[in-house]
């Protein structure tokens, strides 16, 4: 994996539609800027080298988010909701992304917040530097919890280069701030 960048960033919402939100929800993005390595080879139908690349990145990506997380004093089993994301640049291809976020990302996620039994929701896309993406975030476990139902958006101002792609993980410790849309009884 060759890394170009890594950007993390925190969000920590104490207040929402003018009421205290109690305790804070905290939401951590971590991102990385990698060269692509089969940028400008067109089709190309075995993606192994990419399923490879979103292991290594997803091992990577958790442990710099939870290195944020940490430092607000948070720990890994408090970690509620995930999601994912990566923007190909336009020297690949979307399916680049699919490779990288989906057979092998999960596992290293799930091992170090200490679970996680639903899927890890992400996006796709392929753009130029400062392209944004929405990833969406739900909770680890149930991805019926309507209240940890958000997304959250990453554009990184110098990524990606036509031949990189941003993968980023998203770790949250609640919902959406306030919530309290409920489930049909």
């Amino acid at each position: 994996m060759k890394v170009r960048s890594l950007v993390t960033t925190t969000q920590e919402t104490c207040s929402e539609a003018g009421a205290a939100v109690n305790p804070p929800t905290i939401i951590v993005i971590a991102a990385v800027v990698v060269q692509n390595p089969l940028a400008g080879k067109g089709k190309v139908d075995d993606l192994t080298e990419l399923v490879e690349l979103g292991r290594e990145s997803s091992e990577l990506l958790v442990q710099q988010a939870l290195r944020a997380l940490a430092a607000m004093g948070v720990q890994p089993d408090e970690v509620r909701g995930y999601g994912k994301g990566a923007i190909v640049g336009v020297d690949g291809d979307r399916e680049h992304t699919a490779a990288v976020l989906h057979p092998r990302f999960g596992a290293p996620v799930r091992a170090a917040i200490g679970g996680g039994a639903d899927i890890i929701p992400g996006t796709k896309k392929v753009g130029g530097p400062g392209a944004q993406i929405t990833m969406p975030i739900s909770n680890k476990d149930d991805r019926w919890v309507f209240d940890d139902m958000d997304s959250v958006d990453l554009a990184i101002a110098d990524a990606p280069h036509a031949d990189e792609m941003v993968i980023a993980l998203v770790l949250s410790t609640g919902g959406r701030p306030n919530a309290r849309v409920k489930k049909p009884t």
